[in-house]
């Protein structure tokens, strides 16, 4: 599942065609993704202003000027790609012109959206569990997708003083707790494995006894690698793209995640997996304690 790295590099790739334009034609080709697309769901979308594109989480937010926020979930294989006129001049060179056939066409290509920008996005996702809902922009924090998420770890409040006082007195894991998105929205497996290697910490240490020390190191961690994969555009392991149609290519950088058997980067060890929680972690013991 794309995580913050990846829904940040698409939502950066889709702001130049969404943000501030106005949608002239929207389409559906089936009734629903993971769930059902909301009643009138394309005639709600035509001719709406997008006011302001962001992320929450792992969820791309659209704001119309209508007082309704489109809400995108990538899901496991969703892939939304900017197709747009003099692509090549504007967006870069992955970018696909509008001009080119097959755009919107492909077995899998459940919504279309096209822009004054001029554009066309089209939304793809062979397994279905994407979704897209509208969720009037002023309860959108209380909507159950919502409500009781945690921090953003890229916020300037998450620093080891919040991290400290969330971890304290747990009992769990210290990557369980990582993952647990009502303490910091939008981490996901990769990015944590990645993180605690670089900060030092066993992902088997439990949240509640990792050292002030750590927490300060590990918040840095998490930030510098979460930066730089969104530099990278993310990692495409399986299914990612960036909205361009480009891969991502941080998965080249991976000190540990999905390297079992490996040699540890600092030449200490060799790189373990274990499964915590049905999900596959990877670590170095020598080097994380």
């Amino acid at each position: 599942m794309p995580e913050l790295p990846e829904v940040e590099t698409v939502k950066a790739g889709l702001q130049p065609v969404l943000e501030q334009h106005r949608i002239t034609h929207a389409e559906t080709r089936r009734g629903d993704l993971r769930v059902p697309f909301p009643n009138d769901f394309a005639g709600r979308l035509t001719g709406r202003r997008i006011e302001h594109l962001r992320r929450r989480a792992k969820y791309i937010l659209a704001d119309l000027d209508s007082g309704e926020t489109l809400v995108i979930h990538l899901g496991m294989s969703g892939r939304m790609t900017v197709y747009a006129s003099g692509a090549k001049k504007k967006l870069g060179n992955y970018v696909h012109d509008m001009n080119e056939d097959g755009i919107g066409k492909y077995k899998h290509d459940h919504v279309v959206i096209d822009t004054d920008a001029p554009a066309r996005i089209v939304f793809n996702d062979h397994r279905r569990f994407g979704l897209m809902l509208l969720i009037d922009t002023a309860a959108l924090e209380e909507h159950k997708l919502f409500k009781g998420l945690g921090i953003e770890a890229l916020a300037p409040d998450f620093d080891a003083a919040y991290l400290a006082k969330a971890f304290k007195g747990k009992k769990t894991p210290v990557k369980a707790a990582l993952l647990d998105q009502r303490v910091i929205a939008g981490l996901g497996n990769i990015y944590v494995c990645e993180a605690l290697f670089r900060a030092g910490i066993s992902p088997k240490r439990l949240a509640g006894k990792v050292r002030s020390e750590k927490i300060a190191a590990l918040v840095t961690a998490i930030k510098q690698v979460l930066r730089e994969a969104i530099k990278a555009g993310g990692s495409s392991l399986r299914d990612h793209r960036q909205a361009t149609g480009e891969l991502g290519y941080f998965q080249k950088r991976f000190a540990v995640y999905d390297r079992e058997g490996e040699p540890c980067p600092h030449g200490h060890g060799t790189i373990k997996r274990i499964v915590q929680s049905g999900r596959s972690t990877f670590y170095c013991p020598s080097c994380q304690r």
